[in-house]
């Protein structure tokens, strides 16, 4: 059985649409701080109107397509996470805490052992 990966080209069009969008999208940013003396109502429009359009076109594009379908997708999937519950994430917290606290004692108790082998009994310097 062939199990060949089939790969889209894009075309010069698709990829002057993704550009277009890319420069709609920038305008509605920067419109909406050069705008800054006006109500925020005129500001967010100028900015929503930026992304849309920016949406729109590359809708019209394959490239778009695929990532709006990818967003969508991870969108639906992180609907599926099942979050841990207000008890679980407690739970969880304090045995995370926990094992920080036994990793620093083991770890201080470790450095305090090297200090005096090597201080004390292999240089014979204390400080």
């Amino acid at each position: 059985m062939s199990n060949q990966s089939v790969q889209t080209v894009s075309t010069s069009n698709d990829k002057i649409k993704v550009i277009a969008a890319i420069v709609v999208m920038i305008a509605g940013v920067v419109g909406f701080y050069y705008l800054a003396d006006k109500p925020a109502l005129v500001r967010a429009g100028a900015l929503v109107a930026g992304l849309a359009f920016a949406v729109l076109i590359l809708w019209t594009s394959t490239t778009g397509r695929d990532f709006l379908n990818f967003a969508k997708e991870a969108v639906r999937e992180t609907k599926k996470v099942v979050w841990p519950t207000r008890r679980e994430a407690g739970q969880i917290t304090g045995i995370v805490f926990a094992f920080v606290l036994i990793m620093a004692i083991f770890l201080w108790g470790t450095d305090k052992t090297l200090e005096f082998l090597l201080y004390d009994v292999i240089l014979g310097i204390r400080k």
